[in-house]
């Protein structure tokens, strides 16, 4: 088997993976998957980013912030309060960040974000044994 076909079959299984997850994960979980999923990306892009691989780098801070969207879309303004409404903001400062990490090529920037990313997922994590416990939609 060669590489390429190794390479496609972890893809596929991947993705299978990921579906699967999804698919099967609480609310609460779809938001950690989210976080984790940015993360990954920054630290994608970062390493894109020390190589020069300028298109690399770009479309990976682009599903950072793609994720971020979705993050903010999520956000219940309703039941969230100020709490949703600093989530926000913090999500905006996050995604003007990302650009201007991408613009300048500043790795710091990166980090910034992905540190604030971190702050916000160990505050989340901490709140998992208090989540209310949602059968996931069949």
């Amino acid at each position: 088997m060669s590489f390429s076909n190794v390479r496609s079959a972890l893809n596929q299984y991947s993705q299978n993976a990921v579906q699967t997850g999804i698919e099967s994960a609480s609310p609460h979980r779809l938001i950690q998957m989210l976080m984790e999923g940015a993360l990954a990306k920054i630290s994608i892009a970062k390493g894109h980013m020390e190589r020069r691989e300028i298109r690399e780098k770009g479309e990976q801070i682009g599903c950072a912030i793609s994720i971020i969207e979705g993050l903010k879309a999520s956000l219940d303004h309703e039941k969230g309060g100020d709490i949703a409404s600093n989530l926000e903001d913090l999500y905006i400062y996050m995604e003007r960040r990302l650009i201007e990490a991408n613009r300048e090529n500043d790795t710091s920037l990166l980090d910034e974000v992905a540190d604030l990313f971190r702050q916000i997922k160990e505050a989340w994590d901490a709140i998992a044994d208090h989540a209310p416990q949602q059968e996931p939609a069949a």
